[in-house]
Formats: structure tokens, sequence, C-alpha cells
């Protein structure tokens, strides 16, 4: 399906969330298009949740072939689709539609891959036998919490404001190895590895109120949410004076990388982008 007649016409994407405007999803997947040859067009869709699953089928069912989705609709997209792949059935979201020949719906979650291997292959950073505090318990850290365990950590902490939704989270996970959850007040030491907010407060100017001896020299601190300048995660950083202190740009790349390999079956380089991106981090 295609926006217009006739050879040459562009298979058109998109993103679908709200809100949607500050996204660099069309100017990485346009990089990404133009690096390896392929002919597409890439619009941002801003839809409240009470209209998500009405105006993405009928996106998907007027010349949109692939969606990606973020927040708040990766839970209500898992919903939507016919077919979920094993890692987006593991965390119940997802963040990539992809419209098959025979019209049907494949869901995929690349957010895990991404964050994954940001951390490792662009940050230098090790998971094995690392202890990891995820902040929040909504659809982006679902989408991470399996990628993240496959990676041999020693153990996955999730707090969450409601320690309810984060303990259950915790029991779907715990086959993939040690993860127990908690509320943020209820966090215990010693000082975390690598703490990663998943929360989306830190870009509404809310930081949840950890206890004391949850970071030290040693500890990286990474937001996934993205942005110019500090988000109040990254400030809060710097100030418990964490070894490291990184946004989500490159996870934003390496999941969107993903998510274009799914939808045309080459998977772009990702240095380049990232550099472009580089003086907005």
């Amino acid at each position: 399906m295609t926006d217009a007649d006739g050879p040459g016409a562009a298979d058109q994407y998109g993103l679908a969330g709200h809100p949607v405007a500050h996204s660099w999803s069309p100017f990485i997947h346009g990089m990404f298009a133009k690096a390896t040859g392929e002919n597409i067009v890439y619009r941002l869709y801003d839809l409240l949740p009470e209209e998500f699953r009405r105006e993405a089928l009928r996106l998907l069912t007027s010349g949109v072939v692939g969606l990606n989705v973020t927040v708040p609709h990766k839970q209500a997209a898992a919903e939507l689709v016919n077919e979920l792949t094993p890692r987006a059935a593991r965390a119940q979201a997802v963040n990539t539609i992809a419209l098959r020949d025979d019209a049907t719906l494949l869901g995929d979650n690349t957010d895990g891959v991404g964050l994954v291997t940001d951390l490792e292959r662009n940050l230098g950073i090790a998971l094995a036998d690392r202890r990891i505090l995820l902040l929040g318990a909504g659809g982006a850290v679902r989408g991470v919490l399996g990628p993240l365990l496959e990676r041999s950590v020693r153990e996955v902490v999730i707090a969450n404001r409601t320690p309810a939704r984060a303990r259950t989270l915790a029991a779907e996970f715990r086959d993939l190895g040690s993860v127990t959850a908690c509320g943020f007040a209820d966090i215990v030491g010693p000082p975390f590895d690598l703490i990663v907010n998943g929360t989306s407060a830190s870009l509404a100017g809310e930081m949840p109120e950890l206890p004391p001896g949850t970071v030290d020299r040693h500890t990286a601190c990474y937001d996934m949410a993205y942005g110019r300048g500090e988000t109040t995660f990254t400030r809060w950083a710097r100030a418990q004076h964490a070894s490291r202190v990184e946004k989500g740009w490159g996870m934003l790349v390496e999941q969107a990388a993903a998510a274009f390999a799914l939808w045309r079956g080459k998977h772009p380089q990702t240095r380049p982008v990232l550099d472009a991106l580089a003086p907005f981090r």
C-alpha cells in the first residue's frame, strides 16, 4: 500500500503516541531510508488514548503499512495486533506494528534490544553480574525487562509509585532471573550499578524521592527519556555524583533501527544518525 498510485510511490509509516510533536523519529527514519535506498514517508500521529484503537486501524487500512507506537499506547497496541513476536508477547507491550501481505498485523517490541545495544555497544556499560534499579512499571519498562534479564544481570529491582503494579510485573518475569519489586521509598542498598528511569515523570519535571544510598560514585544513571538539556532525573543523578549520566537518544536510534529492519528487511547503520543527533543531545 502506498500514498500514491504508480511505480516509485513511497510506502507510508509513522509514529502513534500522545504527545508526539517532540519526536525525532521522522528525522531518524528519513536518514535510514536514504542510507539504505528505501522509499518511505514517515509521519507523526497524535492519538488520544480513547481514539488509539479506532484511528490506528483506520491508518493501517488506508495506506499506512507500519507504525511505531510510543506512550501511552504500547499496551493497547499489544491488544490491537493479530500476532505478537516472542519478545512482544513476553512484554505484553508493542512499539512496532507491521502490516503483512495477508492484511494481518504483527506486533513487535524493539525497546529492549534498543536499550541493551545502546548501553553495551554505544556506551560501553557492562550488564553481566550487575545490580540494576528500574524506575517505573509501565509499557516502557515492560519492553526492556526481559532483554535486561537475559544479559546475565545479578538482580533487577523494579520500583514504582504503586508497589502492587511493580510486584505484578516482577512476578511475570521471575522465570528469567532475579527480579524483585517495591515502592520508591522502600528501595534498599547497597548502591546500584545501574539505574534506568522508565517513568515519564522526569519530562514533566517530577522526580520520585529515592532513599539515600541508592547511588554512589560507581553508579551509572540512564534516562530512557530524551530531549535537549537536562531532565529532572539527570539533574538528580548528577547531584548524587553518579559515575555516568546518559539520556535515551541512543536507545531511540537503536530501537528505530530494529523497527526499520522489521519493516524493510534491511538493518541500517546507526552511527551516522547518532553523530547527526549529537549537537541536540
